[in-house]
């Protein structure tokens, strides 16, 4: 039978485990008691803490992703912007366990000497998952209660700070950091932190002299080695930045020999190499240098950094050709770096826009760096408001690639011309997918043969609308997106048809290709989109006097527009005088003549007085009476007739209020008066109206028609008041007889909306199209195709936008609306404006314009257009005479379009500056 022995506990471990157990139950005032609580607070929870903080800032470093085309944070902590972008407080088991142990002696180790570190564990653990005002309170605690620490007082008012800086209060946290560097000069150690933290500081305030000096001595100081070697790359790259070439080299030389991580390692070297080509002046090889970084396998997920690198410095050094083709190899070669690749575009497009002159190729690069730079970037706002403006500029250069090009094809020998269409064409039809993000790039090659190039010289990098195929697939797309697969015919913009207008069609034999099915064929489906593409272009060409004409305007009108987009929006008098003489040169006689030596004469005012003279006086000699001419003379004149039309305004409503009160005697007093007053101002046709309607109310046939003969024989071109009396004149001498038996000519009124006579209410009918009645021409089917072509060029990324309340739903009911933003204007004149242009100009549309107000908007509305297009060429054909209708200053009001359905939506100013960004960004 086997013998068991009893082994007794050892008496000294027994006696350990008894005062463990009691030191971590007993919480009390006794010497005893407080040791035992600083050896567990110690070792069971402070000990454990930081290594779980160790290790989580070991994590960061493993996936803290730096962008070293920006000076790098000091701490790797997400920076201000980007922490608005987190989920505060997100779950983290190793930061939760550092917050409970911190908790635990707080509750469990009252007595210990450990308290104020547990406060700081709670702070950091707090800072590190975002909780940066939980953060702040804890450090503040910490430094009020411990003050007499020096040590725990600095490292607390450091952390605070750090977690005020995270939260953007910068000022305060400024604040914080003079009374902490105050207090350290008497702590002659732990100096390296709270130094890259005030260093830190002056990076955001670009105070980078202060900040180079605070590294220098940080460095000096730290004694752990990963964050030596990231203050000194922050300091040669501030180095850099203050150009102090010499030492910049030392710093990212001692980088590249330390033990650095190997991204780091990899952009020391690299601008390392970049910085001694700035020193010596030497020119960069593709063999040497940079590029001899290529050969190394371990570079190879670097390699769009490296032609980045070079891209830079033939940039430097003004060689942008070469500066734009290693960009473009950049882009071609970026697999993971996004950051890298939006540098890349930002730094084409602004080659592009800055050395080549070639804005609309800028505009894509700028929506592409758009596209994928993060919103934190520093200068994302200004690149958005740049791509934004490039549209307006891409909208007009595109419009004068167009027409030259047209032009062009115009002056070919007719017997040549549809082969030569036909050719330069063919490969259009198919290029729908070609053009992509990575490389957006324009077909500049000429078309036809190099003689035909059509005024190189015009800013538009020699670059035709109808050679770039993006442009053309997208206008070709845009119009199948809108009206659909429509064959080429008359009536082509009606998707059901009569029976009659079939058998008209087939009668003629129609347009249709022979061979081509409606089927899904793709050699069937290309051949019909060539043939569409080549009625499209044959029917726009100016073949005309006439055409060339109108072809001419057009060009006219958008290198003025882009000259003063320069010279008002932009303040860039340079690349302005430049338009502004490219346009002279090209058409030295214009219809903007005047405005353009105007402002010429400011634009070279003060820089080159000789040439300011010379348009001084061409403005005072070739047109005296002009108001441009005037203001030279008398530079309050402006300021003047600013002042006349706001009275003349006041003016006409005080009229129009005696309108509206059939204070008939003193509408015709008043309207003699302004008229006398004020004959050459817009408004006299209006008051002449008011008079005629207050004599028609007042008086017999006779004498209201001798007021509206006047007003056509005196206003033959007005196109708000004429067009409305011609009409009335044409009902009258139809029902001459009755207006004669009448004892006033006027017997009908209404004052909410005055009409001339008694009308019944008009029957529910489908509004007609509208045609547009400034233009010169009857608008042709292939005049609204060719619309659809006439866009900037664009690259179509997968950019997922914000969620919109608004929508691009097509309708059956769109809206013109003006919006007046202010609440307190009476605006009875602007509605009764509204529907004379209406009546006069849109008798048989039926029509009808009503005010809807809100808090601090009123809106008046037109209802309603069948749809966009015809609610467009309204809004044209207004828009010259909308100044005159309103009798409000012109920043008081903005015009659109809507859908029935998004302007039930428009609440208040809010909803409405929505929508006009959304109707900017859609339509």
């Amino acid at each position: 039978m086997k013998k068991h022995t009893n082994k007794t506990l050892s008496p000294s471990l027994l006696l350990l485990s008894l005062l463990f157990i009691y030191g971590c139950v007993a919480n009390k005032d006794t010497a005893i008691d407080r040791k035992f609580q600083n050896l567990t607070a110690r070792y069971n929870y402070i000990y454990n803490s930081n290594v779980l903080l160790t290790e989580y800032n070991e994590g960061l470093i493993q996936t803290y992703a730096d962008n070293y085309d920006k000076i790098l944070p000091v701490y790797l902590d997400p920076e201000p912007q980007v922490l608005l972008t987190l989920t505060p407080g997100a779950a983290n088991k190793s930061l939760d366990d550092v917050i409970f142990k911190g908790q635990a002696i707080i509750n469990d180790k009252s007595f210990s000497n450990y308290i104020d570190d547990s406060y700081m564990l709670l702070g950091k653990a707090n800072y590190l998952k975002g909780n940066y005002f939980i953060a702040s309170e804890y450090f503040d605690y910490t430094a009020k209660t411990y003050s007499s620490n020096l040590k725990t007082f600095i490292m607390a008012l450091n952390w605070k700070a750090k977690s005020q800086m995270q939260l953007n209060n910068m000022i305060y946290a400024d604040k914080i950091l003079d009374t902490m560097l105050r207090a350290q000069d008497q702590l002659k150690k732990d100096l390296a932190e709270p130094l890259a933290t005030t260093a830190q500081m002056r990076i955001y305030q670009k105070r980078y002299k202060e900040a180079i000096l605070l590294l220098e001595t940080a460095i000096r100081n730290a004694d752990e080695k990963q964050l030596r070697i990231r203050w000194q790359y922050i300091l040669a790259q501030l180095q850099e930045k203050e150009n102090n070439l010499q030492n910049a080299f030392i710093n990212f030389t001692k980088v590249e020999n330390s033990n650095a991580p190997f991204e780091m390692y990899f952009h020391a070297n690299l601008e390392r190499i970049r910085v001694k080509a700035l020193i010596s002046g030497y020119k960069v090889d593709e063999d040497k240098a940079l590029l001899s970084l290529l050969k190394d396998d371990k570079n190879f997920d670097y390699i769009d950094q490296i032609y980045y690198k070079v891209g830079e410095l033939y940039n430097t050094e003004g060689n942008f050709g070469k500066a734009e083709e290693n960009y473009q190899k950049s882009i071609a070669n970026s697999t993971r770096n996004q950051n890298q690749k939006a540098l890349s575009y930002l730094r084409i497009a602004d080659l592009n826009f800055k050395e080549f002159k070639n804005y609309i190729k800028a505009k894509l690069y700028y929506d592409s760096t758009v596209a994928i730079l993060p919103k934190n970037f520093p200068d994302y706002d200004s690149i958005v408001k740049k791509a934004e403006n490039l549209q307006y500029l891409s909208d007009r250069y595109t419009i004068i690639a167009k027409e030259d090009t047209l032009q062009a094809f115009a002056k070919l020998p007719e017997s040549e011309r549809a082969n030569k269409i036909k050719d330069y064409l063919r490969a259009k039809v198919e290029v729908a997918n070609v053009a992509s993000l990575g490389n957006p790039s324009l077909d500049n090659a000429a078309f036809l043969n190099p003689s035909l190039n059509a005024n190189p010289s015009n800013g538009t990098g020699n670059t035709f609308y109808f050679n770039n195929n993006a442009a053309i697939s997208n206008g070709f797309s845009d119009f199948k997106k809108r009206w659909g697969n429509r064959q080429l015919e008359d009536n082509w913009r009606q998707s059901v048809r009569s029976s009659a207008q079939e058998n008209n069609q087939i009668l003629a034999g129609g347009n249709t290709v022979p061979g081509i099915s409606s089927s899904t064929d793709p050699d069937a489906k290309a051949l019909a989109d060539q043939t569409s593409l080549e009625k499209q272009f044959t029917e726009a060409l100016p073949i005309t006097a006439q055409l060339v004409a109108l072809s001419n305007q057009k060009i006219i009108d958008a290198y003025f527009e882009i000259a003063s987009f320069y010279q008002q929006e932009l303040n860039d008098k340079a690349e302005s005088n430049k338009v502004y003489l490219e346009l002279l040169k090209r058409f030295p006689e214009n219809n903007h003549l005047v405005a353009i030596y105007y402002s010429l004469y400011l634009n070279y005012k003060g820089s080159e007085e000789g040439k300011s003279n010379e348009y001084r006086q061409l403005v005072l000699t070739k047109f005296p009476e002009s108001n441009f001419a005037k203001t030279i003379l008398n530079p309050t004149y402006s300021a003047k007739q600013d002042e006349l039309e706001n009275a003349i305004n006041r003016n006409y409503n005080q009229v129009f209020d005696a309108y509206i009160m059939k204070d008939y005697g003193t509408v015709i007093k008043q309207s003699n008066e302004n008229i006398s007053t004020y004959p050459n101002n817009d408004l006299a046709p209006q008051y002449a109206y008011l008079k005629a309607i207050a004599i028609g109310r007042t008086s017999k046939v006779d004498a209201l028609l001798t007021e509206f003969n006047s007003i056509t024989t005196l206003y033959p071109n007005d196109l708000l008041i004429t067009p409305l009396v011609k009409d009335h004149l044409k009902y009258i001498e139809a029902n001459l007889d009755e207006f004669k038996l009448r004892r006033v000519a006027l017997i009908d009124f209404d004052s909410n909306e005055p009409r001339f006579v008694s009308q019944a209410k008009p029957t529910d009918v489908k509004p007609k199209p509208i045609e547009n009645i400034n233009a010169a021409t009857v608008t042709k089917p292939t005049e609204t195709v060719t619309k659809s072509i006439e866009k900037p060029i664009d690259v179509k990324t997968d950019i997922t936008k914000p969620a919109s309340i608004f929508s691009t739903a097509t309708s059956n009911t769109y809206y013109y609306v003006v919006n007046v933003e202010d609440a307190s204007l009476t605006l009875s004149s602007s509605r009764f404006g509204i529907g004379q242009f209406n009546r006069g100009n849109y008798p048989d549309n039926d029509l009808a314009h009503k005010l809807v107000e809100l808090d601090n908007d009123q809106l008046i509305y037109v209802t309603s257009f069948v749809d966009l297009e015809d609610a467009k060429i309204y809004e044209e054909s207004i828009k010259g005479q909308l100044k005159n209708i309103m009798k409000v200053p012109a920043n008081k009001y903005k015009s659109f379009i809507i859908s029935k359905e998004n302007f039930e939506k428009l609440t208040d100013r809010t909803r409405i500056n929505e929508y006009l960004e959304f109707y900017k960004n859609n339509y």
